[in-house]
């Protein structure tokens, strides 16, 4: 069989964006949770094996551009923060990260994307053809670990995660190109594609510790409150970062046409000149290798970026606001410091 590297159990160092109190946020986060991450880091090393040479060499690139493993994480804290004493967890959390890697996987293909995490992304190494193999592969493990943990209701909840978040692709990929479409169809977006699997990563943690209803809602509104926040950011981040800092090519977003708070706040606010300048640039698809310098432009003018924030900071604050049904703990605490950490990426 392939071997896959290992991962260590602190690994929550991302090239992605970040600031030294953000990366102290997740690392009192994952030292919580120490023993169970490295139990979890186990599985997916485990898991991403096989006879098929190929696909731990894939794997092993992915492994090796590194990330947060944020929503793993998610699942084992809000597990032991609703007092669970097993072991379910960590298999669940392999399960979501498998199901987030594939959908990364399958999304550089569709979106031509040449960098991941400041690397050349698995796609621009391996191909497109292997990428999106080895993404449903991984999808494949995913399904069989929700299997093997026997739950009706875990596997309802994680197979509805990936169903919407593909429906949420389908829908970005609708709504591309089209500057008719307003905030609430945006929001549509990115409750699937990147929410969905935040609330479920969450909302599993109640249900194998056998919470109540209430916590489970709870932890769903929290994931899910979370994970806007966090693409809210990622938008913004597209038109405010540098390439090193982003870790991947900045602009990906303007020059795809897809439509992002950024834009629509830029759109809505110019005049008719600016207005003539994103339908030919984002409707019409013609571009210069000036206009990305100038859309940016034009969304300080507007105040895009800053908007873009602060609706994340409400969806931030939502999200806090859903950990109050929980006694105070330092899972609690942790998880409520994470919410502030996604907004402060570009603070």
């Amino acid at each position: 069989m392939g071997v896959v590297t290992s991962l260590p159990a602190s690994d929550l160092r991302s090239s992605a964006p970040g600031n030294a109190a953000g990366e102290d946020v997740l690392t009192r986060l994952v030292g919580l949770i120490g023993g169970d991450m490295a139990a979890c880091n186990q599985a997916i090393v485990a898991r991403m094996d096989s006879q098929v040479p190929l696909i731990p060499q894939l794997a092993a690139h992915i492994v090796a551009a590194g990330g947060k493993r944020l929503r793993p994480v998610l699942t084992l804290a809000c597990a032991r923060m609703c007092g669970y004493a097993g072991d379910r967890h960590i298999n669940l959390a392999a399960c979501v990260e498998f199901i987030h890697t594939a959908t990364l996987l399958h999304d550089d293909v569709v979106d031509e994307s040449v960098l991941r995490r400041g690397l050349a992304s698995a796609n621009a190494v391996f191909g497109n053809k292997a990428s999106v193999l080895v993404g449903d592969f991984l999808f494949a493990r995913a399904f069989q670990l929700m299997v093997a943990d026997g739950s009706l209701s875990v596997l309802e909840i994680l197979s509805r995660a990936a169903a919407t978040i593909a429906e949420g692709e389908v829908l970005q990929l609708a709504t591309q190109n089209d500057l008719g479409t307003d905030e609430a169809r945006y929001l549509d977006v990115i409750k699937g594609k990147t929410a969905a699997l935040f609330a479920a990563a969450c909302e599993v943690g109640a249900v194998v510790a056998d919470r109540p209803a209430v916590e489970t809602a709870a932890l769903r509104e929290y994931g899910t409150c979370l994970g806007i926040a966090f693409q809210l950011v990622d938008d913004a981040l597209d038109y405010a970062a540098d390439q090193a800092t982003l870790g991947k090519t900045v602009g990906d977003d303007f020059r795809e046409g897809k439509i992002t708070l950024p834009v629509l706040v830029a759109y809505a606010a110019g005049s008719e000149t600016d207005r003539q300048f994103w339908r030919r640039t984002i409707e019409d698809s013609e571009q210069t290798d000036q206009d990305l310098d100038h859309a940016m432009a034009l969304m300080q003018g507007a105040g895009a970026i800053q908007a873009t924030l602060d609706r994340a900071a409400e969806f931030a604050g939502a999200a806090k606001q859903a950990l109050a049904v929980f006694p105070p703990s330092a899972y609690r605490s942790s998880l409520a410091e994470v919410a502030d950490y996604t907004v402060s990426r570009l603070r």
